[in-house]
C-alpha cells in the first residue's frame, strides 16, 4: 500500500476542534498517513499517565480514516528537538521500558493505529559520554572474538569505538522491537534514520532487517543536504532513496519525512520548499521503490525549536501550495492505484559502493589546516556521489549501495558494474569478492585513493597489494599536484580535470590510458 501524509504535532494547549480540523485536512486532501510523536512529557502525571491529549488524536484519526505511525518519545528535555538516541542509565532503560508497556497497552485499542517508530532518527555521529554505554563498551571489548586477520602483525589505529557505535545502535533499535513485541505482536515496526551521507558510517541496514517490519528515513535539505547546493537537491534525494533501497533489501521502504515548509532559526542550509520541489521530491523517492513520504510537518509546533516552522498549513490553517502539491500527487497515485501496487525499480546492473570503514577512518585522520575536499570529512561520500551524479545526467539510474549490502553471490556478473570512488579502506573481507566479481564478467571502476587501507587504517600499497591482480595494476606512488589539474587520456585526446593526487602504477596486465612522459 502506498502513503501521501504529513506529520501531526500534538503539544498541550491545542483545542480538540482543531486537533479534529488537522485530521479533516488530511482527508480532504487525500493524505492517509500520519506520524504522532508520543510525548511521554505530555502523557506522565507523577506515577500516573493522562493519555487524554492524545486520545482525541487518534479518536480523529478515526473519524476520518487516518493511519498513525505513533512515534515513541520517552521523557527527554523540553529542548531536545529530535529525542535522545540511548539510555543514560540502566533505571533510564527500565523507565524506557514501563513507558513502552504503558503506551501500547492503552494506544493499541485504536483502529487508526498503523504501526509504530521505536525511536526518532537513531543516529548520534558519536558516542555518547555516560557510564551506561561506556560499561557496555568495556564489556563489548572484553566479548569480542579474535579477528583472523590483524594487518600483518602491525600497530593500528584504535577504530572500536566506531565499530561499537554500530553495533550499539543495532542493539538499542533491536531491544526497543522486542519491548514494542511484547506488546503489539503484530503492527508494523518501522524507524527513521537521518543525514544519511554522514550517518551512514554507524548504520548496519542488514542487521535491522531482523526486527524491522520496513526502513524509513529523514531527508531534509535544509539539515541533511549541505553536501548538495539547491539545484542539486534532486541528486541528494536521488541518493538518499537509493541508500535507503539499498538498505531496506527484501523489506518495503518508506520516506518517513520530508521538508514540509519554511526555516526561520533551524535547518544548516535553511530554505522553504517550493510546490516544485514537494512533487520532485515525491516521485523520486516512489520511483526509488518507496511506498511513498510523509512530511514533517502539516501543522507547526507552537512553542520550542521551530515554533511556527515547516509547516503545511498557513498560520490560519489554510492549505499552502506545498500542502495542495502533496494532495495533487496523493490523488494521482490512488488514481493509478493498479499500476503502484505492481512496480519495481529497474536494475542499470551499475551500482556505487562506499563503504562504512572509508568514513571512519577519514574522520579519525583529521587534523587542522588547509581545507581541501578529498582531504576533508566528506570527501569519501562526495566522491561516491559525484559518480551517482554525473549517471543520473546521463540517464542511468544507479543503486548506491553499503559494500555489505551488495550482493556477491553470484555465479555470473557479465553486464553488471562497480564504482568505488575514492574508497580509501577496502576491508580484507571483500578483496577475494572483488576479484571474483572480475572473474566472473563484472567491470570495475576505481578511482581517487581506493584501497590505500586496509579496515585498520594499514596502508596495503606496495609490492605485495591483495587486489594487484584484480586492479592488474599496482600503485607505485602518489604525489599531492594542487586543488585542480588536468589528466589527459591519450586515445581520445581528453583532457580531464582531476584532485589533489596523482598516481603512478606498476602495470601487471592492465592496458594504460593515461601518461605522462614516462609514467603511467
Amino acid at each position: 500500500m502506498m502513503f501521501i501524509g504529513a506529520e501531526i504535532f500534538i503539544e498541550p494547549g491545542q483545542q480538540e476542534a482543531e486537533i479534529d480540523s488537522w485530521f479533516a485536512a488530511m482527508q480532504q486532501n487525500g493524505l492517509g498517513l500520519t506520524r504522532i510523536r508520543m510525548f511521554e512529557n505530555y502523557m506522565r502525571q507523577g506515577e500516573g499517565w493522562d493519555f487524554s491529549l492524545f486520545d482525541i488524536a487518534f479518536k480523529a484519526a478515526e473519524k476520518y480514516d487516518i493511519k498513525i505511525y505513533a512515534n515513541l518519545f520517552p521523557e527527554t528535555h523540553f529542548s531536545d528537538v529530535g529525542g535522545f538516541k540511548f539510555p543514560n542509565t540502566n533505571e533510564h532503560l527500565d523507565a524506557i521500558a514501563n513507558y513502552i508497556k504503558n503506551v501500547i497497552e492503552h494506544f493499541r485499542q485504536f483502529s487508526s493505529l498503523y504501526g509504530w517508530v521505536p525511536i526518532n532518527e537513531p543516529g548520534s555521529g558519536s558516542l555518547p559520554d555516560s557510564a551506561f554505554t561506556l560499561d557496555r563498551f568495556q564489556q563489548w571489548k572484553q566479548s569480542r572474538s579474535v579477528q583472523e586477520y590483524d594487518s600483518n602483525g602491525f600497530t593500528t589505529l584504535e577504530l572500536a569505538e566506531k565499530r561499537f557505535l554500530v553495533e550499539y545502535n543495532t542493539w538499542f533499535l533491536g531491544w526497543l522491537s522486542e519491548e514494542i513485541r511484547k506488546y503489539d505482536q503484530t503492527s508494523p515496526i518501522h524507524v527513521n534514520n537521518h543525514d544519511i551521507f554522514r550517518n551512514a558510517a554507524e548504520y548496519d541496514f542488514p542487521s535491522w532487517r531482523k526486527f524491522l517490519t520496513s526502513l524509513g528515513g529523514s531527508a531534509h535539505a535544509s539539515w541533511h543536504f549541505d553536501y548538495f547546493q539547491r539545484p542539486q537537491f534532486a541528486v541528494g534525494m536521488s541518493a538518499n532513496a537509493e541508500m535507503l533501497r539499498s538498505g531496506a533489501g527484501p523489506l518495503p521502504w518508506f520516506m518517513t519525512e520530508l521538508q514540509g515548509g519554511n526555516n526561520t532559526y533551524s535547518g544548516r542550509q535553511p530554505i522553504c520548499p517550493t510546490k516544485e520541489e514537494i512533487a520532485q521530491w515525491l516521485w523520486i523517492n516512489i520511483g526509488s521503490g518507496s511506498q511513498g513520504g510523509m512530511f514533517w510537518c502539516l501543522n507547526p509546533r507552537r512553542s520550542g525549536f521551530e515554533a511556527g516552522e515547516w509547516a503545511m498549513l498557513d498560520f490560519h490553517s489554510a492549505p499552502t501550495d506545498r500542502l495542495l502539491m502533496a494532495s495533487s500527487v496523493s490523488k494521482t497515485v490512488s488514481k493509478y492505484e493498479d499500476f503502484f501496487k505492481d512496480f519495481s525499480v529497474h536494475d542499470s546492473g551499475i551500482s556505487v559502493l562506499y563503504t562504512k570503514e572509508s568514513l571512519w577512518i577519514e574522520e579519525v585522520l583529521q587534523i587542522d589546516g588547509v581545507e581541501l575536499e578529498g582531504r576533508k570529512v566528506g570527501g569519501v561520500m562526495k566522491s561516491a556521489l559525484s559518480y551517482f551524479e554525473a549517471l543520473a545526467e546521463m540517464g542511468i539510474h544507479a543503486s548506491f549501495n553499503e559494500i555489505a549490502e551488495f550482493d556477491f553471490d553470484k555465479d555470473n556478473f557479465s553486464g553488471k558494474a562497480i564504482i568505488l570512488s575514492h574508497q580509501i579502506s577496502i576491508p580484507s573481507k571483500y578483496w577475494k569478492l572483488i576479484t571474483k566479481f572480475v572473474s566472473l564478467g563484472g567491470k570495475l571502476i576505481v578511482d581517487g585513493l581506493t584501497a590505500y587501507y586496509d579496515e585498520n587504517a594499514y596502508c596495503v600499497l606496495g609490492a605485495d597489494f591483495p587486489l594487484g591482480s584484480c586492479f592488474g595494476a599496482s600503485v607505485n606512488e602518489f604525489k599531492l599536484v594542487e586543488n585542480l589539474f588536468d589528466l589527459s587520456i591519450n586515445e581520445r585526446s581528453l583532457i580531464l580535470k582531476a584532485h589533489l593526487w596523482r598516481g603512478s602504477l606498476k602495470l601487471f596486465n592492465a592496458i594504460p590510458i593515461a601518461t605522462d612522459k614516462d609514467l603511467v
